[in-house]
């Protein structure tokens, strides 16, 4: 485990069971980047990435 996995352990741990929409997760990112406006970018491009899962085109290497 990565040192930067302990935020994703943690996540897992208190929230795993739950179910969210898109929606709910895309306004925590907004909440998340208006109050760390430092991290717009490594947020903007985890969204994009997440949005293009499906884009096997995007994954070629």
């Amino acid at each position: 485990m990565y040192f930067t996995d302990r935020g994703i352990e943690e996540l897992e741990d208190r929230r795993g069971g739950e179910q969210v929409t898109m929606a709910w997760l895309a306004e925590r990112l907004r909440d998340f980047v208006d109050l760390n406006p430092s991290f717009e970018t490594a947020v903007d491009r985890l969204a994009s990435w997440l949005a293009r899962l499906d884009d096997e085109e995007d994954f070629a290497p």
